[in-house]
């Protein structure tokens, strides 16, 4: 009975102790991306700063109905009051040129993450990531811009699901994102470099899903300052005008497909634009002439 007894207490005490051991290392596959990143624009400075050209949506899955508002956008709507501090969403905003911090909330009892929070500073814009279980609210509940988000664990990878978003952009020409969509964000670090894959569904404004990846180099010594706003009457105009232009009027659609000898249904976007057997109806296709080349001021 005595060794029966000291056998049941060297495996009780082994237990605990590969528990103990276990609960002191965080699991292998969870890669904590906290800490201060700034992003890089390697590839794509031109369109994630000053934005691509007015009608310019190579490449991008733009529905007939994302295709049909992107027409009628006018930068001046910037300069209306209730847009000067309109945050970007969730979904762009980590494209946007925002440097990022992430910082995880966790449980005093349980020492278990409930959240990831993260802070861009374009607009201080800020978005809670829940990591406990709960569920999604009802589709009646209030949208904003950052959406009510859930993560978990695929590996190494936190994978962000959201939904609940305000209508918003999805570029800086005008490009549109409904009230509809949700979004998949794949967050995956490789030492001082962190990868978001962020994928956006809209049935509205999107024939496919819209996936684009940003990285960010890690930077514990990034300072970010607050951002203030504060909308002004910048322009003025009669109560209720709102800058447009009605469908077939846009006059700065065809300079960037002159400019650059592009095919205009080309320039449209769409799903069939995205995949490599497109290039074959290119060479089928009209393209603009171009305009003359301006002779410098001597």
């Amino acid at each position: 009975m005595r060794w029966v007894t000291r056998g049941r207490i060297a495996a009780f005490s082994a237990a605990w102790l590969s528990i103990a051991l276990g609960a002191s290392h965080p699991a292998l596959a969870q890669i904590d991306p906290s800490g201060d990143w700034s992003p890089r624009f390697d590839e794509d400075r031109a369109d994630r700063t000053a934005g691509p050209e007015i009608g310019e949506h190579l490449g991008l899955p733009v529905s007939p109905a994302g295709e049909l508002r992107t027409e009628s956008w006018d930068a001046a709507l910037m300069e209306l009051p209730e847009n000067q501090c309109r945050a970007h969403g969730s979904d762009y905003g980590w494209r946007g040129p925002s440097n990022l911090r992430i910082w995880k909330e966790v449980d005093k009892a349980t020492q278990q993450v409930i959240a990831f929070h993260t802070h861009l500073s374009a607009y201080g814009a800020e978005q809670t990531i829940w990591m406990d279980g709960r569920p999604h609210p009802p589709d009646y509940a209030r949208h904003t811009w950052a959406g009510f988000s859930t993560g978990k664990w695929d590996g190494d990878t936190l994978v962000i699901s959201t939904t609940h978003l305000k209508e918003n952009w999805l570029g800086l020409n005008g490009v549109p994102r409904s009230d509809v969509a949700t979004a998949s964000v794949h967050v995956m670090r490789h030492g001082n470099i962190l990868t978001v894959a962020a994928i956006t569904y809209d049935p509205v404004y999107l024939s496919e899903p819209l996936i684009r990846t940003t990285d960010f180099v890690y930077n514990p010594q990034q300072q970010m300052a607050p951002w203030p706003c504060e909308p002004v009457n910048e322009v003025d105009r009669p109560v209720g005008v709102v800058p447009h232009h009605l469908p077939g009027t846009n006059p700065y659609l065809d300079e960037f497909p002159a400019k650059y000898g592009i095919p205009p249904e080309a320039v449209r976007g769409g799903a069939e634009t995205m995949y490599p057997e497109y290039m074959q109806k290119l060479k089928t296709m009209k393209t603009l002439p171009r305009p003359p080349k301006k002779t410098p001021n001597r």
